[in-house]
C-alpha cells in the first residue's frame, strides 16, 4: 500500500494502520504516532509524574509497537489495549527501579490554558500539582487503575485486560484509589479553590 491509502486516516482503524505499516507504508506509522502518542504520553506522565521519563516511555512503547507490527494478528486484540499494557509495564518497571525516592513535583509540566487569565492559570497549575502529588501517593496498581479509568477514560473491561486482572479487581482498585485521592486532597479544598455550595 502507498500513502494514497491514507487519504482519510480517520476512517482507518488502528489495526489496519499497523498492518499497513508492517507492509511498508511509513505514512501509517505517522498517523498511528499522531493518534496514539499523546495517549501514551498522558498515561506515562500520570503514572510517573515526570515529563522526561514519560517521553522516554512513550518512545519505547511506540518502538515496541513498530517491532511487533509484522506479527500483529488483526482482530485478536485492540492496538490501544496492547499499547496501554506495554506503557503500564514500562512505567511499573521504572517505578520499581526508583523505589524509595519521591518524584520531584516541579517536573510536572504546565497544563493550564495559555489564554486563560494569569490567576486561573496559577489555580490550574496548583490543582494539577496537587493531583499529581496525590497520585504519587497511591500504590502503583491503584495509580495505574485510576489513571486509566478517570484520566484516560477507559472502561473497566479494557482496564482489566490491560492490567491482566478481573473487572471486579479493577473496580476495587479504582474505588480505593479514588477514596485515597479524596482523602489526600480534602484538606486542600480551599487552597485549590473548591468551595462547598
Amino acid at each position: 500500500m502507498s500513502d494514497m491509502a491514507l487519504d482519510d486516516p480517520d476512517a482507518i482503524t488502528d489495526d489496519a494502520l499497523l498492518v499497513l505499516f508492517a507492509n511498508g507504508d511509513p505514512a501509517a506509522a505517522r498517523v498511528l504516532t499522531t493518534r496514539l502518542g499523546p495517549r501514551v504520553l498522558s498515561q506515562a506522565w500520570r503514572m510517573l509524574g515526570e515529563r522526561d521519563e514519560a517521553q522516554d516511555v512513550t518512545q519505547e512503547a511506540l518502538l515496541r509497537l513498530w517491532r511487533i507490527a509484522p506479527d500483529w494478528r488483526q482482530g485478536e486484540a485492540k492496538v490501544t489495549t496492547w499499547l496501554y499494557r506495554v506503557t503500564a509495564n514500562l512505567c511499573t518497571d521504572r517505578l520499581r527501579r526508583r523505589r524509595g525516592g519521591v518524584p520531584d513535583i516541579e517536573d510536572v509540566p504546565e497544563m493550564a490554558d495559555p489564554v486563560a487569565p494569569v490567576d486561573e492559570q496559577m489555580q490550574q497549575r496548583t490543582r494539577m500539582d496537587a493531583l499529581q502529588e496525590a497520585l504519587n501517593q497511591l500504590p502503583d496498581r491503584q495509580r495505574q487503575a485510576v489513571v486509566l479509568r478517570h484520566i484516560e477514560g477507559l472502561g473497566n473491561p479494557e482496564i482489566a485486560e490491560i492490567m491482566e486482572i478481573s473487572t471486579e479487581a479493577v473496580e476495587s482498585l479504582t474505588a480505593r484509589g479514588k477514596r485515597a485521592l479524596s482523602d489526600h486532597l480534602a484538606a486542600r479544598r480551599e487552597e485549590l479553590g473548591y468551595q462547598d455550595d
